[in-house]
């Protein structure tokens, strides 16, 4: 049973953490480490499960450590919102939305390939500190920023944050949990996450209409981190990190700490971790890349996995959720923001039936289904945008938009000279002002925004983008990681996740900094129409080329790749 939901989903975390075939697995991408342990058995002795699963120890160390994911998935889900605040007070053209957008993106890759050796190095504790300083220090430059350089260089750093942030705690709480409550501490970092995204879009909706209300956004991210921070100054490092860094005693001791002092389960465990290490380090990164086993063609499974499960469009419906919803008929950024927090709760929603029936329905089926429904609502999304007239110009800024922006910042009507700007979508081709132009003579006519039917299709809009979350929520987020941790070999399976990490955040970062851009020369539409496509295009690839793993032992379908 796979608890993966970040990244989710759309916004895949570092480290992220995987269950299967009775295992669970923690995977850094940098450190080319990895966890694998088997649950205990239904014999397994009581005494050794209340002792090692009462301490008080592990349980706050693992509640500050899934701090991290509350952080990030707030960060994931304040996006839509505040762009829609900070898009009028700055003027910001198309592409300089973009940048905005994406901007957490890039600290992200950067961390996702400088990462590996500070988690190395200096453990996980002591990157979840660098990480929480790093949200802070980010957010602060977000809430003093008054120009557009410092809030890219703002949400730069909060991206590497809440990145390493991410890696570092599913790492950390899978290094010190015990056995038997591994998954339920595990889950608490995914549960986190989600509820951070929640929060997220709430608190955008929430400060939509103050003045400022975009810093206050921004800030109510430091008190978790100052939180985490204040906590983990008194945690001990993991075991299993003491011991890569050859202080076997050390390790001894805080896992007596952690388990209840039972030692023959502390000298069993401590086997197990010096085991497991030995095995790793006996395989080459360059392992990947040849034919051996046909590990080439796993790898490139991974890889276009993730491709699509990016290109199918779910990073930019959420970072550009709150502009889309309004360009589709919510007529204030406040009620187009209230919208978009749908969205937040269908992700926590469309999760729980993955977790409950992934073990009896398979992976496959789940992404199959995922697939045909993404593609449906995106299909139906696209016919309705075509019908609503939506275009770059209402997508990008909205006259209206910004009077309410206007309104809510306190500036007068000569402080922004939206009319006169050179700044704001000059270089727009003439059609678009022209479809502009025509838009709002239907709407003086009452064919626009506040006819029945306009209102009708907003609904239908709103409908078709939930049941596009949902779906993905339930299949395409969180089983691609499932596969990922099915197909790989365990000696190579964390730097086979590294190597699909890149490349996840790499087409995120290029698929966010781009869709504005080429809505401009496609239109929405025909934009929502591509991801369609590319949803049925995932389809046919699952068909053919992702195995079927329900009910398989991981030996049974490494075996089979192997010999394909």
């Amino acid at each position: 049973m796979l608890l993966l939901w970040g990244s989710a989903q759309l916004f895949l975390p570092m480290g992220s953490c995987m269950y299967t075939d009775n295992r669970w697995l923690t995977m850094d991408p940098n450190s080319e480490t990895n966890i694998l342990t088997s649950k205990p058995s239904d014999t397994q002795n009581l005494e050794q499960q209340r002792s090692t699963g009462s301490s008080w120890l592990v349980l706050v160390a693992a509640g500050a450590a899934s701090l991290s994911g509350l952080m990030l998935g707030y960060e994931m889900g304040l996006t839509s919102g505040v762009l829609l605040q900070l898009r009028g007070l700055l003027r910001l053209s198309c592409r300089e939305q973009e940048l905005l957008v994406s901007s957490p993106l890039l600290g992200a890759l950067i961390i996702c390939l400088a990462g590996g050796p500070i988690l190395d190095r200096y453990g996980r504790r002591c990157s979840l500190l660098l990480s929480a300083a790093l949200v802070v220090g980010g957010s602060i430059v977000l809430i003093a920023a008054s120009s557009l350089i410092a809030l890219t260089l703002g949400r730069v750093i909060v991206g590497m944050g809440t990145a390493l942030s991410g890696t570092g705690a599913c790492l950390y709480i899978a290094e010190i949990s015990p056995t038997e409550r591994r998954g339920l501490l595990v889950t608490l970092y995914e549960l986190m996450l989600v509820v951070g995204v929640m929060l997220g879009f709430g608190c955008s909706y929430a400060f939509a209409t103050l003045p400022n209300g975009w810093a206050y956004t921004f800030g109510l991210v430091i008190p978790p981190a100052l939180l985490q921070i204040s906590v983990l100054v008194f945690l001990p490092p993991s075991p299993r990190f003491l011991v890569t860094q050859g202080k076997v005693e050390k390790a001894r001791t805080v896992l007596a700490r952690m388990r209840g002092g039972v030692q023959e389960h502390v000298e069993k465990e401590l086997l197990d971790i010096r085991t497991g290490i030995k095995e790793e380090s006996e395989h080459s990164f360059w392992e990947l890349f040849s034919t051996k086993a046909n590990l080439r063609s796993r790898l490139l499974t991974g890889v276009v996995l993730v491709f699509l499960q990016q290109a199918t469009g779910q990073p930019n419906i959420l970072s550009y959720a709150s502009p889309l919803l309004r360009s589709v008929g919510f007529d204030s950024d406040a009620a187009a923001t209230l919208a978009s927090t749908g969205f937040g709760v269908v992700k926590v929603v469309g999760t729980i039936p993955a977790v409950l029936l992934v073990d009896s329905v398979g992976t496959k089926s789940f992404l199959c289904g995922g697939a045909v429904a993404m593609g449906v609502s995106l299909v139906a999304l696209g016919a309705l945008t075509h019908q609503s007239h939506t275009n770059l110009t209402s997508l990008c800024t909205s006259h209206t938009a910004l009077n309410h922006t206007r309104t809510a910042w306190g500036l007068n009507e000569t402080s922004v000279d939206l009319a006169n700007s050179d700044i704001l979508l000059t270089d727009l081709p003439d059609q678009w002002s022209s479809e502009e132009s025509q838009r709002t003579t239907r709407a003086d006519d009452g064919v626009g925004e506040s006819g029945g039917g306009s209102s009708l299709l907003k609904w239908a809009s709103l409908i078709s983008l939930l049941v596009y979350v949902a779906a993905f929520s339930i299949s395409l987020g969180p089983m691609v990681y499932v596969v990922l941790s099915e197909i790989f070999p365990m000696g190579v399976r964390g730097r086979a996740v590294s190597v699909v990490s890149a490349v996840n955040w790499a087409t995120n970062l290029l698929i966010s900094m781009t869709f504005l851009t080429i809505t401009e020369k496609l239109g929405v539409a025909n934009v929502m129409f591509l991801y369609a496509a590319m949803s049925f295009v995932l389809l046919v690839f699952v068909i053919f080329c992702v195995p079927e793993t329900k009910g398989r032992t991981l030996e049974e379908i490494s075996k089979e790749l192997a010999q394909k």
